[in-house]
């Protein structure tokens, strides 16, 4: 069984109610808690886990290989999130808006561009006495959380 617990405003109670179901289930079936909220994890302060292993979640943002580039801009072509500009005889990426979709390195035509690991976060992962726990925790000043939740 799957119990989910959301709502698009802060402050309902969310936190609560979850803990307090799996506080109330622990003692009968297996309890995984995730507490997906990357931004302001807070369910790890009454649950008091016990983390056991931690993970850095990373987006692969591309970085050009300018002697290989012939500034054709087909890179800035597929970006939809318009994190890359081909200028004359250069090009900008703006990591900040990149998805880390990897269209850009998948559709260039010379092989010009790699990615690189940006760190986003972290997903940490313990245990909360019989209560399997696992949060994020999104670095200050990092946009994307979606990444780090799907992770």
């Amino acid at each position: 069984m799957i119990l989910s617990v959301a709502s698009g405003k802060g402050g309902t109670g969310k936190t609560t109610i979850a803990i307090n179901l799996a506080l109330s289930l622990e003692k009968f079936h297996f309890v995984q808690f995730l507490d997906c909220d990357v931004e302001e994890p807070n369910a790890h302060f009454f649950l008091k886990p016990n983390f056991l292993q931690n993970r850095v979640v990373s987006l692969p943002i591309p970085e050009i290989e300018e002697e290989k580039c012939t500034y054709c801009g087909k890179c800035a072509e597929v970006c939809v999130y318009n994190a890359i500009a081909v200028l004359k005889e250069t090009v900008l990426v703006f990591p900040e808006l990149c998805h880390g979709c990897g269209g850009c390195s998948l559709l260039c035509p010379e092989k010009a561009i790699k990615e690189k690991g940006q760190r986003i976060g972290i997903i940490e992962f313990g245990y909360a006495n019989n209560i399997q726990f696992l949060h994020g925790k999104l670095d200050i000043g990092q946009a994307m959380s979606p990444p780090l939740i799907e992770k």
